[in-house]
């Protein structure tokens, strides 16, 4: 078998999403065929600091959009993509794609496939895309769309259309939907509650701790009994770090999410979406 080839761009590429070392993305890419997720969890299982890639990764720049229905119980957030942030600051691109989102809202859409067959004045929003490209020189698309239906839902557009972040409440509360959209947008959190969590990234997350323990010199020799106890132990860590509820509350980290909207009166939350440029 032949050694896969590693470009200067692949390792550009994971030190731009990691932050990592160019020697060392260098060598996690080589140590895993050039596999840019595996490249990832390599980096972290050898001591590296890094984030793992998120889906909110998809569009270099753009606009995006969250809003809600006027009754507030419905939401969604738009992404509408392009090449560069000379275009995206430009105040005619952020109304065309505010368009499309208020399109979005009006015609109930719960899908980007939907909201492109969506007139705005007798024009499908696909037909006005390949008009706005043909005009702007640039590659332009809906590459994010997501939908929250809930009692009440909250939205917030964070850092000049940058990140778009929907709340879904089990009841009418404004101002603990504003502040744990701000929550969302700043803390990345990757799901409402542990419960949550895909069983794919605790998997994940777990591997990781196992075999970076088992790396350590001082674990050598220890049973994998006792590493499979620390490591579930490591885990309530990653948990508390990156679940929403049990987040330290932004504005004030004395408390959790949790405790906050507790206090908020009662106030669940169901869901959430947040989608980001970067």
């Amino acid at each position: 078998m032949s050694a896969v080839t590693i470009s200067a761009q692949d390792i550009n590429k994971l030190r731009q999403a990691t932050g990592a070392g160019m020697m060392d993305c260098r060598k996690a890419l080589t140590e895993t065929n050039g596999d840019f997720e595996a490249a990832i969890d390599w980096l972290r299982k050898h001591g590296q600091k890094v984030a793992a890639k998120r889906s909110d990764r998809e569009a270099k720049e753009g606009v995006v959009i969250a809003q809600t229905t006027p009754d507030h119980k419905s939401g969604i957030v738009v992404c509408i993509s392009c090449e560069t942030d000379f275009v995206s600051k430009n105040a005619d691109f952020v109304a065309f794609a505010q368009s499309i989102a208020d399109a979005a809202i009006a015609n109930n859409v719960n899908s980007a496939e939907e909201l492109s067959e969506v007139s705005i004045n007798g024009t499908k929003i696909s037909a006005l895309i390949n008009d706005k490209l043909a005009a702007i020189g640039e590659k332009i698309g809906i590459t994010k769309f997501e939908r929250v239906n809930a009692p009440y839902v909250s939205s917030y557009i964070h850092g000049a259309y940058r990140i778009g972040v929907l709340v879904g409440l089990s009841k009418e509360a404004p101002e603990a939907g504003n502040d744990v959209s701000m929550q969302i947008a700043a803390m990345n959190p990757v799901a409402v509650d542990a419960d949550n969590v895909d069983a794919e990234t605790v998997a994940r997350e777990k591997a990781i701790i196992v075999d970076t323990m088992k790396a350590d010199p001082k674990m050598a020799g220890k049973p994998d009994e006792m590493i499979a106890k620390i490591a579930e132990g490591k885990l309530g860590a990653f948990f508390k770090e990156n679940t929403l509820t049990a987040q330290a509350f932004v504005k004030d980290n004395g408390i959790s999410v949790a405790e906050y909207l507790k206090k908020a009166g009662d106030v669940k939350v169901t869901e959430f979406k947040r989608v980001a440029l970067g």
